[in-house]
């Protein structure tokens, strides 16, 4: 495939071929927006709506990346991320969590439960994809 500048996009979308992100998210209309940008740019996702369903999905299949939100029935957020970090299978699991919670405590205290980046809502699906991807390659 060749991009308007004659250049191939080719490159691009085999490295994204098979990249599997889990986006754990109780907001449906929030779900299906962030799963919709993501799979139209070739990331194949996978859904939770709670973070013990999440937990769950993560110790049977690993993805590539996850991205959460912190308020969620069952477990939030922060624990989700704790219990990934503690797991010696998934401990290296890039994070992102994506959440209303904009307190400065609130940020602090994602990146010390273990997440890699703390994007706040609303957000902008082009800066989030430019982050999956700046993590994903």
């Amino acid at each position: 495939m060749t991009g308007a500048a004659g250049v191939s996009n080719t490159g691009a979308s085999e490295r994204k071929l098979g990249k599997r992100i889990l986006v754990a998210e109780d907001d449906p209309n929030i779900l299906r927006q962030i799963e919709f940008n993501l799979q139209s740019n070739g990331y194949v996702i996978e859904t939770a709506q709670t973070g013990a369903d999440a937990l769950k999905q993560l110790m049977t299949n690993k993805p590539d990346l996850l991205i959460t939100d912190i308020m969620m029935p069952e477990m939030d957020g922060y624990e989700l991320v704790s219990s990934l970090r503690s797991d010696e299978q998934l401990a290296d699991l890039p994070v992102i969590m994506l959440t209303a919670r904009t307190q400065d405590e609130d940020v602090a205290q994602g990146y010390n439960s273990g997440t890699d980046l703390y994007l706040t809502k609303p957000f902008n699906p082009t800066e989030l994809l430019a982050f999956v991807q700046r993590i994903l390659g």
